[in-house]
């Protein structure tokens, strides 16, 4: 052959070069998440957004799910309905996502709808009004309602001889529906409610409201509220006030938690234990501890896998809809949070804590009805 020569494949050869299959990785899987990254909400916001992030790390270290990397798109709501559905939309619309995590009350009901249309499946694992049992079809919380975590509190209180209260509530979904909630319970058991007092999302100063609920001298202030927990813990101290100071889940606040004007507060908590093992590689990866609503996040989080592997080893297409039926035919997941979905909304373990010291113990188990 001529130096000068070429050597050409044939069109078959060439054919058959094309033909031959290349191998290709599984497509990643892409969700979203609708939060309070900013604004008063952003102290829980930024600690749900890390309990997500720490999971899917952890998850996509080893493979991801069958293969698929788990990729999460984060919006902020600022803990408003407005921009939450504003949020929604660019995710379903741009990202086309078939789930979506969020979280607080006002935010994740104007959602629902949307939601309930596009057949995007919701999860959220840190609002509790009730409404959010019945919101949408495609909404499912990992958390109980304030009514379960409320009746838990009131039988605990009325063992222990409370038999007045007053309230002071966040005017708000989550904090309307509490308080509702407690004087439905608290008078159903005996109880008389002597005063009620709301506040605004993101308020630091009480002590107005908290003089006029102090001046009708009940055995117990009842608090629902989601922000400003650590200035609230302060001004109660500074009263001196005799009552008990009760809440929910909400109370988990860790600076509250960790402020010694705190003692003697106790709620409602939702079991979720981490090992020691959990708590520390947590710490090292985000740069924080592992904290009551992180840890809820990631639970939540493992949900989604196990709901994306089932989909995966039964050749289903992973969509929104797919993934509420394989969460119903699970129904039971073990995880920090053991869990069962009998309903939208799951039914797990209740304990009542009470701070002290810089931390909080538990002080008696609250099942609810």
């Amino acid at each position: 052959m001529p130096h000068h020569a070429r050597f050409w494949p044939t069109a078959a050869a060439l054919a058959i070069t094309l033909a031959a299959p290349a191998f290709a990785a599984p497509a990643p899987v892409t969700l979203g998440a609708i939060l309070p990254l900013t604004g008063p909400g952003a102290v829980i916001g930024t600690e749900q957004m890390k309990g997500i992030q720490f999971a899917i790390r952890q998850q996509n270290a080893k493979g991801g799910v069958d293969g698929h990397q788990i990729k999460v798109v984060f919006e902020d709501d600022q803990a408003k309905p407005d921009a939450a559905v504003l949020e929604f939309n660019k995710l379903v619309g741009l990202q086309h996502v078939p789930m979506i995590f969020t979280a607080y009350s006002g935010p994740s009901l104007a959602m629902a709808p949307l939601a309930t249309r596009k057949h995007v499946l919701m999860l959220n694992a840190g609002a509790q009004a009730d409404a959010l049992g019945k919101a949408s079809p495609y909404m499912f919380n990992t958390l109980p309602t304030t009514a379960d975590e409320v009746s838990g509190m009131v039988r605990y209180l009325r063992a222990h001889g409370k038999s007045t209260a007053a309230v002071l509530y966040e005017n708000d979904a989550a904090g309307i529906g509490g308080r509702d909630d407690f004087v439905r319970e608290f008078k159903a058991a005996g109880g008389k409610i002597l005063a009620q007092e709301p506040s605004q999302f993101g308020q630091t100063d009480f002590r107005a409201a908290l003089l006029k609920l102090a001046a009708a001298k009940p055995q117990v202030l009842f608090v629902i509220t989601t922000a400003g927990l650590k200035p609230l813990a302060d001004q109660l101290h500074q009263m001196k006030a005799s009552w008990l100071v009760a809440g929910t889940t909400f109370m988990e606040d860790p600076p509250t938690i960790a402020d010694p004007n705190s003692a003697g507060i106790i709620h409602t908590q939702v079991v979720a234990d981490a090992s020691p093992a959990l708590m520390a590689a947590f710490k090292k990866e985000m740069g924080a501890d592992m904290g009551f609503f992180s840890r809820q996040y990631y639970n939540a989080t493992q949900i989604m896998f196990t709901l994306i592997g089932y989909l995966e080893q039964h050749h289903q297409p992973i969509t929104g809809t797919n993934l509420r039926t394989a969460l119903l035919h699970i129904k039971t997941f073990h995880g920090l949070v053991p869990m069962t979905f009998t309903s939208n909304t799951a039914v797990v373990p209740i304990d009542i804590k009470e701070m002290m010291g810089g931390s909080e113990k538990t002080i008696a188990v609250a099942t609810a009805h």
